[in-house]
């Protein structure tokens, strides 16, 4: 049974930092793009940043120099590094994986909350 547990999440004031992990199972991790996407209330969901199966990333442009996301396969591990969080930046933040070939093979976490205020 392929999952992905999201954890790392919280309230914090702006200007501040959080660190949000995607832990995978049931899968060969190593062959999937993995994505952070984010949804606010109101809005559609939206990718923030993705890291492919070779380990190539990409930002959506109002996070970039913000946010780094990295992978350790080892690990079944995807870390998205949030700094200088503004509070434009609250949503749910969701890990999403998508096979780099079986583009129809993908799965969703379930979601952790990103608050930020003062």
């Amino acid at each position: 049974q392929v999952q992905l547990v999201e954890s790392g999440g919280g309230l914090v004031q702006p200007g501040g930092s959080l660190r949000l992990s995607c832990v995978a199972s049931g899968m060969l991790f190593r062959a999937y793009n993995v994505g952070w996407y984010r949804q606010a209330p109101g809005k559609q969901r939206e990718l923030v940043a993705e890291v492919s199966s070779g380990g190539s990333t990409d930002y959506v442009a109002s996070v970039k120099g913000r946010f780094t996301i990295s992978r350790d396969n080892t690990k079944n591990t995807v870390t998205l590094e949030m700094n200088s969080l503004k509070p434009e930046d609250t949503a749910v933040y969701y890990c999403n994986a998508r096979h780099s070939v079986l583009s129809d093979y993908y799965y969703w976490g379930q979601g952790t909350q990103v608050t930020v205020s003062s």
